[in-house]
Order: structure tokens, then C-alpha cells, then sequence
């Protein structure tokens, strides 16, 4: 095999391969050879036929078989050979299977992975947030938790505020009927903004049987173009008035958050503990955010377009899987790739600079970190011990595990050479963003 290598510029690479035709055509027969010993064709017994015919019969597929693996075979030596770190998949282009030199010649055209240079991180700045869990937002969590278990009970009065209606209504356009204009039964809490302003403001003040008919004049920018900017006439019913109940903040509701003996204390612990777990992911992710611009600010590095344009594919995959599982029609959407041309350089830089630094400071996932990381996973499930033991039943199940515990440590490491400030930010402020 004989190799010759160009730069065609600071990351792209063509490599120049021949290959003896002797070597191809020695390893065809004796694959043909292999293939006549249990080949079935019409008229003779296996392993009868004549190498002949086997050869006529099977001696294309064979040979392109054979020119692949040897391309393949080929390639990876010479990159070992060269030293080099492919990056993205190679573009390979033939030559004449049978070149006047008595070789097979094909060229590999790729990028490799480029040095990465980091500058010194001690000028970089990171804010931690810094808050805790108070008494209060225990209390304000179980209201909340409360309101998400309310029922609605009918009430002989008009509606208000809060209040559930439960309507019928109809709205025409110049008289006719226009699509998603009209509605049967349909609970309508008012104050959560579901319907138009103008549409739920008509409904305060009506009780159990009313019945009313009124205007609106559909915002311009309205999601539906057919009634953007017009305006319709709506004839509404109300057939039911509701108001909320919550639950008491008892034994019961302790049970229904899985309490099992009912105990208010284990129930606002178990709370507690949740925020607290809550919070810290908060903290860890706006201090991982931010460590990451550091790096990306820091660093010097020239990003493969191969890998750029694979990490755009899988962010437009991604898309469409997330519009599918809204139940939109994602088939034969096509994204335009500078949607997330962004995005996929951000990921591809960070994944370089942090391959490096793992590399240059042994920063690795340790055993025993995987599985502490495992059970944290863990306690969110109402029976630890068996979500642990499913992760290790399968080792490629670990893969998140890792990757997190492998961000965690190129992050302390980054944080033992930036300057650190803790900065007050309120609790509410922290768990809405």
C-alpha cells in the first residue's frame, strides 16, 4: 500500500491511497472460492456448482465487497500511519480499479480535529446564585400543590373571578359560521387567560342559565388567520357555574403526596427536601452555564465544518421529533440548517474544549462519582434502591451519568481558576427561570 497526503487547508486533509491489484483480486476468489462451497443455484446440489459459473454469477457483488472493505481497511491504516484524528466521515472518490501500475488508487478527502488553546481562566468571572430554602416557600409550594388539586363545586350565583363557567357559544361572520368558532360544554376558568380578554370579561357576572350575545373584534396578529383583525358576533351559554375548592391541608392531602400515614411534618420535610434538590440543580445549571461561555470565550479553536454540519442534522432531527410529539406533521419538513447553525458551532466548540481539558487534566468520570450521581437520580422515585439497580442491570444505561459527572468536574475545575462571587438572588426569582 502506498499513502501520500495533502493539506488543502489548516483542518482539511487528502489522503492519496493505492493498493496492490494482486492483493484485490487474491482476496475475491478466495471469497468466491468460500461462497462456492454452499452456494445454491437451480439445477445443481450445494456446493457443486462450477467456480466458473459462481464466478460469473457472484463475481460483481464480490468484487465491490472486497473494494469497499479494502478502501475501509486501507483508510484506517493510513491514518494510523499518519497520526491523524479524523473528524466527521470522509469523502471517498475512486480510481480506475485497474490503473496502469497495476494498483487500485482512491483518494479520502476530511477534515481533522483541531488544536485547542485555552487562555488563562483567572480573569473570568462567575456569579453563583446564592439563596436557600425558607419556611415561607415551603408554604407557598404546598399552595400551590393545593391549587393544582382544586375541584369545582356549582354555585346559584353569577360568576367571578376564579370561578368556573362551563359554556356553549357560536360566533358567525357576516352571519355565517367561521371554523373553531364554535363550542359545546366547554370549562372555561375565568382569570387564567384561556379565552380572549374581551371574550371572558363578557362572562363575568353571569349565572346558570344565561345567556348573552356581544362583539369582539379579533386582535390583528390573532393565531387565526381567517378572523385576524375582524369582527365577529358570538351568542354564549352558560350552563354551569363553579366555584373552587381546595383540599385542606390535612392527613388526606399529606396521603395524596404520598405521605402514607398521613404526618403534616413528613409531608412539609419531604417538601423541603424536594425544593432544596430543586434549588441545587438551579444553582449547578446557571453556574455550568456560565463556566461554559468562559471556556468558549477563553478558547482558540477552528471548528470542523464536518462536525458542524453532522451536530446541525441532529438539532433539526431533534425538532422534528419535538414537533411530532406535539402532534404536528414533521414528514418532509424541511428546517433550514442556519436555524441551527448556531447552536450546533456552540456545542461543537464545547465539546472540543471540554474533550481537551478532560485530556490535558485527567478530568474523567470516576466510579464512585457515576453512582452518586445515579442515586441523586434516584430519590425523586418512590422506590430508590430498584431505579439504582436498573441503571447498572445495563452499563450503557450509565452513559447520562457520566456525562454529567464528567461536565461537574471540567466545572470545578474551572472554578478553581476563575473568581467566583456569590450573588443574592430571591428564591421565587431563582425557580422561575
Amino acid at each position: 500500500m502506498q499513502t501520500s497526503m495533502e493539506n488543502l487547508s489548516s483542518l482539511e486533509r487528502r489522503l492519496s491511497i493505492s493498493v496492490p491489484q494482486n492483493e484485490i483480486e487474491a482476496e475475491v476468489e478466495t471469497r468466491l472460492k468460500r461462497l462456492a462451497r454452499t452456494v445454491k443455484l437451480h439445477g445443481f446440489r450445494p456446493g457443486k456448482v462450477p467456480f466458473k459459473i459462481v464466478a460469473q454469477t457472484y463475481g460483481p457483488q464480490v468484487r465491490q465487497e472486497v473494494l469497499g472493505d479494502t478502501v475501509q481497511r486501507s483508510f484506517s491504516e493510513a491514518v494510523r500511519e499518519q497520526n491523524l484524528k479524523v473528524a466527521g466521515m470522509p469523502r471517498f472518490e475512486a480510481g480506475s480499479a485497474e490503473s496502469a501500475s497495476g494498483h487500485f488508487q482512491y483518494t479520502a478527502t476530511f477534515e481533522v480535529y483541531p488544536e485547542v488553546v485555552l487562555a488563562d481562566l483567572s480573569a473570568a468571572i462567575v456569579e453563583r446564585p446564592a439563596t436557600q430554602v425558607t419556611g415561607q416557600d415551603v408554604e407557598n409550594t404546598l399552595e400551590i400543590l393545593r391549587k393544582q388539586r382544586v375541584v369545582f363545586e356549582p354555585v346559584e350565583r353569577t360568576a367571578a373571578g376564579g370561578d368556573q363557567a362551563v359554556i356553549s357559544y357560536v360566533g358567525t361572520l357576516e352571519g355565517k359560521e367561521f371554523e373553531g368558532g364554535k363550542g359545546t360544554e366547554v370549562p372555561v376558568v375565568l382569570g387564567e387567560g384561556r379565552l380572549l380578554a374581551d371574550f371572558e370579561s363578557q362572562l363575568t357576572g353571569m349565572k346558570s342559565g344565561d345567556s348573552k350575545s356581544f362583539e369582539l373584534t379579533f386582535p390583528a396578529d390573532y393565531h387565526g388567520k381567517d378572523v385576524a383583525g375582524k369582527t365577529a358576533k358570538f351568542e354564549v351559554t352558560v350552563t354551569r357555574v363553579a366555584a373552587p375548592k381546595l383540599p385542606e391541608l390535612d392527613a388526606e392531602f399529606a396521603k395524596s403526596l404520598g405521605i402514607g400515614d398521613g404526618d403534616l411534618g413528613k409531608m412539609r420535610g419531604e417538601v423541603r427536601a424536594n425544593l432544596e434538590r430543586e434549588l441545587k440543580r438551579r444553582i449547578e445549571s446557571k453556574v455550568k452555564e456560565q463556566v461554559m461561555d468562559a471556556l468558549l470565550k477563553s478558547a482558540t479553536v477552528e471548528l470542523p465544518k464536518a462536525l458542524v454540519e453532522m451536530e446541525i442534522g441532529r438539532l433539526a432531527q431533534g425538532a422534528r421529533h419535538d414537533l411530532e410529539a406535539r402532534g404536528l406533521k414533521a414528514e418532509g419538513l424541511e428546517l433550514p440548517p442556519q436555524l441551527f447553525e448556531e447552536q450546533a458551532k456552540r456545542r461543537v466548540g464545547l465539546g472540543l474544549v471540554i474533550a481537551e481539558l478532560v485530556k490535558a487534566h485527567s478530568l474523567q468520570a470516576k466510579p464512585e462519582q457515576v453512582r452518586a450521581v445515579v442515586e441523586d437520580f434516584a430519590q425523586s422515585y418512590e422506590q430508590p434502591t430498584d431505579v439504582v439497580r436498573w441503571y447498572y442491570s445495563q452499563p450503557e444505561r450509565l452513559n447520562e451519568a457520566e456525562a454529567l459527572v464528567l461536565e461537574q468536574n471540567v466545572v470545578a475545575w474551572v472554578l478553581e481558576k476563575a473568581k467566583v462571587v456569590d450573588k443574592a438572588v430571591p428564591f421565587d426569582d431563582l425557580m422561575r427561570k
